[in-house]
């Protein structure tokens, strides 16, 4: 069961970051928020690109942020994968093992200090909902996470640079977790994919259980990253609607 919830709260890192994403890009220009997360738009496209050569696409014309509506990154007019299926998964599972490896080394070199604030309570291994208590328990968890971000980074020292550089990094690279665009179904067996992955080395390593452990903290510490920019980047959209709304009755 604790790999399945694995499988289920990777989906929400993925699909929240998705909706991050998209809520700022409804904001504002497309273009202006990869340039924004450009970081995390970097790691993406180098794992899409590698995740092309692999299954025998043809990368051209590789553009980081292009000059379209879209704002996407760009690898040829026709940059799909020889193999059927099997290369829309790869391709899209690069993108997000990337990001996932990043925010580890991130963590693990600029975090110390928020992740130590956050594991000052024992490590949280978000539940899989299997009934409607279970599923308001997950809510439950998921906003005490966020309240455990919050608190820590209010305690962190905001004055290093180290401490900002990591919490831009982290928004960065964790909402780039989203599918790039026209991979969606892509997306969903790239995080069946991983959760296989997961289950068997975590079935055949030595030490499964200090990786659970790292996978679980690490998990944690993005879903609340990405529920806390879900929340403001909703309450933003909100006013600005109201505001619009406002000021055009008004007129």
């Amino acid at each position: 069961m604790e790999y399945a919830a694995i499988t289920f709260w990777l989906a929400v890192i993925v699909f929240s970051a998705l909706g991050v994403y998209r809520l700022w890009s409804s904001l504002v220009r497309p273009k202006i928020v990869n340039a924004i997360l450009l970081p995390g738009t970097l790691v993406a496209t180098l794992g899409h690109i590698l995740g092309l050569l692999i299954t025998g696409g043809t990368v051209e014309n590789t553009t980081l942020i292009a000059d379209n509506e879209s704002g996407e990154p760009q690898t040829g007019e026709q940059p799909k994968s020889k193999i059927p299926l099997v290369g829309a998964v790869m391709i899209a599972l690069l993108p997000m093992a990337g990001c996932a490896v990043a925010i580890y080394a991130v963590s693990s070199y600029l975090g110390a200090s928020i992740l130590g604030a956050m594991a000052s309570e024992p490590v949280v291994h978000l539940a899989l909902p299997t009934s409607g208590p279970a599923f308001f328990d997950m809510l439950h968890q998921s906003i005490a996470l966020v309240e455990r971000l919050v608190n820590a980074i209010a305690q962190s020292d905001l004055t290093d640079w180290q401490t900002l550089l990591f919490l831009y990094l982290a928004a960065c690279l964790t909402v780039r977790m989203a599918p790039l665009s026209g991979n969606i179904r892509g997306a969903l067996g790239a995080i069946a994919l991983a959760g296989i992955a997961v289950f068997v080395i975590g079935k055949t390593a030595s030490s499964a259980a200090g990786m659970l452990n790292t996978i679980w903290t690490l998990m944690s510490f993005s879903v609340a990253v990405l529920l806390f920019l879900l929340i403001v980047s909703l309450l933003m959209t909100g006013i600005i609607s109201l505001i619009k709304a406002f000021l055009t009755h008004d007129s």
